[in-house]
This record gives structure tokens, C-alpha cells and sequence, in this order.
């Protein structure tokens, strides 16, 4: 079977979660700034496809080479042997984007790609268009300081598409982000798990999903099922093999809290369509009516950031709250997402660590204060 070069790009700032989940997985990785490299063959395409959480797709790089000109760049491509591909009929897009590169104009890259691509493929004798039939496949040509990479997507939808949100509400999180921010605490399993904040319930629906270890794209479809080259049988093995390490028995105890109605029963919707509505106790509670005897347990919350001025003051009047209560916890640990860099003042306390992040375009910090665990 052969084995092929890919890629896993991920959010800035998460590089660490995504390899980690490959290591996790056997594979030799390394890690780059926006993405993590590792190799596999058809099943580990899939198997990834399936298991990584943080990840946004899985991409075959095909190519890599200096490019100075349009003319190296058409002649590069061409010597691509693209027939161990894709099939002359496949109905395939050439992306591109390009940066500090003497090759600076993206319609021309993506033109002359795919100018390149279609006589390589093109069958001896053929003198038409080359007919295009079935799904779309993504290629991309990005270009670097004029180094060039060319991948193959195999993914199709992002990976943060699980398939299970049936409403979102306003402003939700990214499936793949938040399972990131699951995995970048200290929760176990056994300890007790509460998002006050929780919105469309994305966080504990990914915190259910990983506490059971139930593979996220177990349910959902890949580009790479379209290759004419891909053995379906690997796709059939990948999925047994994530479904086999799934854990249906042990019991979670994780809450999700929202001060608004309409939103908790939404999270309930969601969590429904997950398969993990009973592992998840869902509320209407405002922060500052939220109390605990229990020790131990881990807080991740995506509150409101207030990116205006009136919004701003009621957000920092929550996070006011969340100190008064949290600091009171000392065996808990939490975990609070925000781009309000006067957060710490707001909350009265510093962080014991704090992760730069990027959601979406918006530049965020990762609060983190570690529980003293009482064992």
C-alpha cells in the first residue's frame, strides 16, 4: 500500500493539542506553524479523518519545489504524476494563495495549475476538454517565500463539522476548537466537568465525546471516498478500529449552565443528535447563582467577550462574578477563554498559565488557574 506525505492543518496556536493526538495515534510527527506532518497510507487517511478532534483536515502534499517564475511553476506542476491522483474526468478546483513570493498574483497561479494539471492528465490523443464528473476535490497551491506546496485535500467539509449541531445560537464555537480546549486542560474523566457559559453546549458535548473516546467523524463522509484509487475497505477497518477504543460505560459527570433558556434547550438538541445527551446535565443558571461541594472538577468557559464598550462593561461585570465564586474553589481548576486582556484584574487573580489562541480571526488568551487537587 503506499504511503503518502500529509499534512493536518491546524488554528494557530493549537499545533501542540493536534500532535499530540497523532503521536496518541503511533504516528512519527512533526510540527510546524499552522500544521503538523506525519505519513500514512489509505487507512491512515482515513483512521485521521475520523479521529482527530482538533484538527481541520487531513491534506496529501504531493509536491513541494522552489518557484521563482510562472514558468517553473507551470513545469513543476506538469511533472506531477498527477494519474496516481487523480482520474482524467475528475472534477477537480485548484486553490491558491501566495505570500513574500516572487509568484504574487493568485488568479495566475491557480490558472497555470491548472493549465499544468490538465496535460498531465489528459489521455494521448485527446484534443477536447477534459469532461469533469462527480464531486468536487480541492487541490492548493500555496507558495511560501517562494516555496511552493501542493496538497490534495481528503477531507471535504472541515473536520469541525461533526454532523450533531442542529441549532447554534449566536457566535458559537468551532467543534474542533472547542474539543481543543478540552484537551488543553487537566480534566480526567472521573472529576467533575462545568461549563457556566455553555451557549449551544459545544464544549460538553465535546468533553462527553471525549471522556467516552468516541471518534468524532464516525458518522460523517470524506473527500477521500471519491478517489478512484481508494480501497473503501480501509475506510470500513478505520472505523472499527476508532469504534473498538470507545468507552460506553463509564459515567461522566459534566453540566452545562446558561443564564439563557432558549440556549439550554438548544444545547439539549444538540447533545441529542451526539448520542451523548445522557452524559451531559443541562441548566438554566446564571454565574453568580452556581455553587459546589465537590472538588476536584475543571471549569472551561467561553464567556461573552464584549467587543464593544456597553458590552465590554457587562462582560467584565461576569467576570467579576466567575472570580468571586472560582477563587473560592481552590481544588478546582479553570479554564476561561476572552480577548479582554484586563481580564486577570477583573477576575482578581493571575494565571497560572496564559495561551494565546486565535478564534477564528479574533485573537484570544487561554486563562488557565490549576486546582491543588485534594487526593
Amino acid at each position: 500500500m503506499k504511503t503518502f506525505n500529509l499534512i493536518a492543518p491546524v488554528a494557530s496556536g493549537i499545533e501542540s493539542v493536534t500532535n499530540k493526538e497523532l503521536k496518541d495515534l503511533g504516528y512519527q510527527t512533526q510540527s510546524e506553524n499552522g500544521y503538523i506532518r506525519f505519513q500514512g497510507n489509505e487507512y491512515d487517511i482515513a483512521l485521521t479523518n475520523i479521529s482527530l478532534r482538533s484538527a481541520d483536515r487531513i491534506k496529501i502534499v504531493v509536491a513541494e519545489f522552489k518557484t521563482y517564475n510562472f514558468d517553473d511553476l507551470f513545469d513543476n506542476i506538469r511533472d506531477i504524476p498527477w494519474q496516481d491522483y487523480l482520474d482524467y474526468r475528475q472534477n477537480f478546483v485548484v486553490n491558491a494563495r501566495t505570500k513574500n513570493s516572487s509568484n504574487n498574483s493568485v488568479p495566475n497561479i491557480q490558472r497555470i495549475s491548472e493549465k499544468a494539471i490538465i496535460e498531465t492528465l489528459r489521455p494521448k490523443g485527446f484534443t477536447g476538454f477534459l469532461p469533469k464528473e462527480g464531486p468536487i476535490i480541492n487541490l492548493e497551491v500555496a507558495i511560501d517565500k517562494d516555496v511552493a506546496m501542493i496538497t490534495i485535500d481528503t477531507t471535504g467539509d472541515s473536520l469541525f463539522k461533526r454532523g450533531y449541531r442542529v441549532n447554534k445560537g449566536g457566535a458559537p464555537l468551532k467543534e474542533n476548537f472547542a474539543a481543543a480546549l478540552v484537551l488543553l486542560t487537566n480534566w480526567f474523566p472521573d472529576n467533575p466537568f462545568v461549563d457556566p457559559t455553555t451557549g449551544s453546549g459545544t464544549i460538553p458535548i465535546e468533553a462527553a465525546l471525549i471522556g467516552r473516546n468516541i471518534a468524532p467523524g464516525l458518522l460523517r463522509h470524506f473527500t477521500f471516498e471519491n478517489f478512484y484509487w481508494f480501497d473503501k475497505k480501509q475506510l470500513e477497518l478505520a472505523k472499527d478500529a476508532a469504534d473498538a477504543k470507545a468507552d460506553y460505560d463509564t459515567l461522566l459527570e459534566i453540566s452545562g449552565f446558561d443564564i439563557d433558556g432558549r440556549m439550554v434547550e438548544i444545547a439539549k438538541q444538540n447533545a441529542k443528535q451526539a448520542g451523548v445527551s445522557q452524559d451531559i446535565k443541562f441548566q438554566q443558571l446564571a454565574v453568580k447563582d452556581w455553587s459546589t461541594t465537590e472538588e476536584n472538577g475543571i471549569i472551561v468557559s467561553n464567556p461573552p467577550y464584549g467587543q464593544r464598550l456597553g458590552e465590554l462593561e457587562e462582560a467584565e461585570v461576569l467576570y467579576k462574578q466567575m472570580g468571586q465564586i472560582y477563587n473560592q474553589l481552590p481544588t478546582w481548576s479553570k479554564y476561561i477563554l476572552t480577548s479582554d486582556e484586563n481580564f486577570e484584574n477583573v477576575f482578581g487573580a493571575r494565571a497560572t498559565k496564559k495561551r494565546k489562541l486565535y478564534n477564528g480571526a479574533l485573537r484570544v488568551d487561554y486563562y488557565q488557574y490549576w486546582g491543588k487537587k485534594n487526593r
